[in-house]
């Protein structure tokens, strides 16, 4: 590991959770954007889209068509928002939140199984760890607003 770069770390890692994530949603015909986006839904309220591409923090176009995906297979619908009628808030349909569920036991399984195996020390080093790198990246304190084309 000394001769590995902590961005390939990063990657290789994040890349194995999502492999292991969609293998997962396969089995209920499912992707791991669709099991993030219907958490990231208010079971009750709603949500507006906007706010579910920012807390997945994925582009809108992406969202859109993942949506598009949910909205076809019945798990979300679209209601205008009655506080902003210019508005759309995504709502969970009864499969949905049967579905919703299913990825929450599944987030939580990974949880639990990593917490088997890591200690609550090691855990809250790799926290504040990512809290940092992520503190540098949106702070620009790795490259800056620096322009080399300019």
């Amino acid at each position: 590991m000394k001769d590995k770069t902590i961005d390939y770390v990063l990657r290789a890692t994040w890349q194995a959770v999502a492999r292991m994530y969609n293998e997962e949603a396969t089995k209920y015909g499912a992707t791991m954007a669709t099991g993030f986006a219907l958490l990231s839904i208010d079971r009750e309220k709603g949500t507006p889209s906007t706010a579910i591409s920012q807390r997945m923090g994925m582009e809108a176009t992406s969202l859109t068509r993942t949506l598009k995906s949910m909205e076809e297979k019945g798990l979300i619908i679209r209601k205008k928002n009655p506080v902003d009628g210019r508005g759309v808030l995504i709502h969970l349909t009864k499969l949905g939140k049967e579905k919703r569920e299913l990825s929450k036991s599944t987030v939580l399984k990974f949880n639990e199984t990593v917490r088997q195996h890591v200690s609550e020390e090691q855990l809250n080093h790799f926290m504040e760890v990512a809290e940092i790198i992520n503190e540098l990246i949106v702070d620009k304190n790795i490259f800056g607003d620096e322009n080399p084309e300019k």
